[in-house]
């Protein structure tokens, strides 16, 4: 998901640049661009695209290119890792009171939230990101989680 903000005026400042993190974590962005004039900033996050939030300076505009769904990991013949995209506590529904958002034998498509991981009290939700069936959670509901560590495993299909 991207999002092109422009202003006019002076350089960034790392204090807006961190409360811009805190709202992609908070709203659940991957990706947010930043134009002044020639100048062009480009902030990735999440296990999808990059091993990390990264900060890509550029010199001219690019054209917006259209969102593409990844698999988020490699598929082998014991199906595909859907894994943490940040260090967090797991958690397998909204609140305690809640039925788990999945489970084995679930069906899940590339939307469906599988889990919560939170971090410094930022609530991620966390997309399967395939399409396919949960065939094993590999993770318990409050451990903690570290970055691209495997929270569930689906078949696809």
């Amino acid at each position: 998901m991207g999002k092109d903000v422009s202003d006019t005026g002076g350089s960034f400042d790392l204090e807006k640049l961190q409360e811009l993190i805190e709202l992609m974590e908070k709203h659940g962005l991957s990706e947010v661009s930043l134009r002044r004039g020639d100048e062009q900033w480009r902030l990735r996050r999440g296990a999808a695209q990059t091993e990390s939030l990264q900060l890509v300076p550029q010199a001219a505009p690019a054209p917006a290119a259209p969102a593409v769904p990844t698999e988020p990991a490699a598929a082998d013949n014991n199906g595909v890792l859907i894994k943490s995209p940040t260090v967090g506590t797991f958690y397998t529904a909204a609140t305690p009171d809640d039925p788990p958002f999945v489970s084995v034998g679930t069906k899940v498509q590339i939307d469906t939230v599988v889990c919560i991981v939170e971090a410094m009290k930022v609530f991620n939700q966390i997309p399967a990101e395939t399409n396919g069936t949960i065939v094993e959670v590999l993770v318990n509901n409050g451990d903690a989680v570290e970055f691209d560590q495997p929270l569930f495993r689906v078949q696809l299909g």
